[in-house]
């Protein structure tokens, strides 16, 4: 089976995404600063979830590029990742619309928790149906990254019940460490 459609699919997914993150945003009544600083929040979650589905987004992109074909697992597996990234914008708007309250800063790091898992799945699928010598197999190794961010994303839950900015504060850090892109696939694409 061809990738093709599938990667079309998740890129309009993505796009729908943060089309409707930014259509939750409020623009405010009056036309001063003074009037954006309670939207504060709201705009540090939508920057925030930006760059998580780019890093998403630009992960699938990369990733895509050594795969040869998919099957049905695979599609399954891509719809799984893309379910929890389609939860984003609800975790986004409720956090920030509270304020960083506990209950939603714990579901937000849950979406993100599942939707590193399912991203981790998806890439097992592929490589099941790959070549061992095949570049996507070469170029995926060890996933130090993916481990931590599932260790912060995992402390960020625990956190927010606690100290939720602290909680927010991993899932910072998660997006900080992927905002520079694996470069695994490419270098393997190269040679």
């Amino acid at each position: 089976m061809q990738k093709g459609r599938l990667e079309a699919f998740s890129d309009g997914v993505m796009a729908i995404i943060i089309t409707i993150m930014v259509l939750e945003l409020k623009v405010p009544e009056q036309s001063t600063l003074e009037a954006l600083r309670p939207l504060v929040p709201t705009l540090f979650c939508y920057l925030l979830s930006f760059i998580f589905i780019g890093i998403y987004w630009n992960n699938h992109h990369h990733l895509y590029q050594a795969v040869e074909r998919v099957n049905g697992p695979t599609l399954w597996a891509n719809h799984h990742l893309l379910f929890w990234l389609s939860l984003i914008p609800f975790a986004t708007a409720w956090m920030g619309e509270n304020q960083f309250s506990s209950t939603p800063v714990a579901l937000y790091g849950v979406v993100l928790l599942g939707a590193g898992a399912a991203y981790s799945i998806m890439v097992k699928c592929l490589l099941r149906g790959h070549d061992k010598h095949s570049h996507l197999a070469r170029a995926i190794g060890s996933d130090t990254k993916g481990n931590i961010s599932v260790g912060l994303y995992i402390l960020g839950i625990l956190l927010s019940f606690f100290l939720p900015m602290l909680a927010c504060g991993c899932y910072v850090i998660v997006a900080g460490m992927w905002l520079i892109p694996d470069r695994r696939i490419e270098r393997q694409m190269e040679n």
